[in-house]
């Protein structure tokens, strides 16, 4: 124990310890294993990082960005279809070689929403009930099945689920109780991000109970540790996967495993993509991705002036439009490459929160305000590693409806998310020459993205209806 109280000493954390003559024989060896299993050095130092990467950002960087060069964006407003048919030929036969997975970053909670559940678990009350886990696990059943017809070969993409202590268990759970959606079991690999300890504004190491050290998810930047520390990188290499697809769980419209920009990314020889969409407006605050002296990375709203955000090209196009929505390309190459070599070098995020803790009279208090930060790093700070980074520009309708909030906000939530659905759905029946009269959703058992629906043409759709 002397070991530990000279450890804590050093880093001044001595604090975590000022109950030990109160705690019982079990209590005293919880806090001991949480206080080793920290890299107390590590973790200390977390904190000073932390602190100057967010002294950084508060100053403005207009002087300092560039908006991403010609040669390393394409539309899909502006490329021809016969070179959006090449790049489709490209991931689908990525897909049948079997060297696709789908990463879904699936940590947070739906604190937001309003619920007591991982957000992947959340139904919006389409006509079919379906939850986000399910509909991305058929478009992942649907891909796997194009693609066979195509080639002629099974090619099974892997179901990667990055989650965190609060929804593993859930998570996990739940796939078992649905069997994986049909989905073969050894295709799913869910995994646990790591946790840091939240600390005081003066640096130090909050108490959540006299035992037990308050910690939060490290963010989705935790992704790449996680990978190399539980083995997934070596289980990706086993299985010979080059062509990682990286997304947000809480997108009700992803195109996981995306054909079309897997294949961009790999006709640009990329070891790092990005799918953005056009920015709404100068001041929807959203970050976007840029460069900073001539460095990639995602700029906040909050780290550019108004006059900048509202420059405009000749064509009347926003200068700085690419939107980042949390839809990533990497190469396992590239993964393995962060997660040995750069992991320690990520830039630290903090978040000033609400985080209950222990008085000095060991009472547990919730507060009312902000009393300490929660340190997370960020999936997108890996792209200045990256020696070839390209960007793709979807459509927002297409592509991107994120889950966030609880209806009584009235964006970025469940009726707005089916709303966007059951819009893209109506587009595709009335493009294949179907009648739409009511609320029809087309199963992604069906159609990925609008394929394949000529058995429509001439019928009417009333009322809400699933295409099954």
């Amino acid at each position: 124990m002397k070991s530990v109280q000279r450890r804590l000493a050093d880093c001044g954390q001595d604090h975590l310890l000022r109950f030990w003559d109160q705690l019982s024989e079990d209590e005293r060896t919880k806090l001991h294993r949480d206080i080793s299993e920290l890299d107390l050095e590590e973790v200390t130092s977390y904190f000073e990082r932390a602190l100057h990467s967010s002294d950084v950002s508060q100053k403005t960087l207009d002087d300092e960005i560039s908006p991403i060069p010609t040669g390393n964006i394409a539309s899909v407003k502006t490329v021809d279809e016969e070179q959006i048919r090449l790049y489709e030929k490209l991931g689908f036969e990525e897909i049948a070689d079997g060297k696709a997975a789908v990463l879904v970053l699936a940590g947070g909670q739906g604190t937001r929403l309003g619920v007591p559940y991982p957000k992947g678990m959340y139904n919006v009350d389409l006509p079919s009930g379906k939850s986000l886990f399910q509909l991305q696990a058929e478009r992942i059943l649907r891909l796997q099945n194009m693609a066979e017809k195509k080639y002629g070969k099974k090619g099974e993409i892997t179901w990667y689920i990055l989650t965190s202590e609060a929804t593993h268990d859930t998570t996990t759970d739940y796939l078992r109780t649905h069997n994986y959606f049909n989905l073969k079991e050894e295709n799913v690999k869910a995994f646990k991000q790591g946790m840091l300890p939240c600390f005081t504004f003066d640096g130090k190491i909050i108490l959540d109970q006299k035992y037990k050290i308050a910690k939060a998810p490290d963010g989705n930047g935790g992704l790449y540790r996680a990978l190399f520390v539980q083995g997934i990188l070596d289980d990706m290499m086993k299985r010979g996967i080059r062509s990682v697809h990286v997304h947000s769980v809480d997108n009700i419209l992803i195109k996981v495993a995306d054909p079309i920009f897997i294949g961009y990314c790999l006709s640009t020889s990329a070891d790092c993509g990005v799918k953005v969409i056009e920015k709404s407006s100068p001041d929807e605050p959203v970050g976007v991705v840029c460069r900073v002296n001539d460095i990639y990375q995602v700029v906040e709203y909050s780290e550019i002036t108004k006059k900048t955000a509202e420059l405009r090209s000749d064509d009347g196009q926003l200068i700085y439009n690419a939107a980042n929505i949390c839809n990533h390309y990497f190469t396992v190459d590239f993964l393995r490459n962060i997660a040995k070599n750069h992991e320690h070098e990520l830039k630290l995020h903090v978040a000033k929160k609400k985080i209950p803790f222990v008085d000095d009279d060991g009472n547990r208090i919730v507060p009312k305000s902000p009393n300490g930060i929660k340190i997370e790093k960020f999936v997108f700070d890996v792209f200045k590693f990256a020696k070839r980074l390209t960007v793709w520009q979807g459509s927002r309708k297409d592509d991107f409806s994120p889950l966030k909030n609880a209806d009584t906000s009235g964006e970025d939530c469940p009726c707005t998310a089916r709303r966007d659905v059951l819009e893209l759905h109506k587009k595709w029946l009335l493009n294949a020459g179907a009648f739409v009269k009511g609320d029809v959703e087309i199963s992604p058992l069906v159609s990925y993205a609008g394929e394949d629906l000529d058995h429509v043409k001439g019928q009417t759709f009333e009322g809400r209806y699933v295409l099954e």
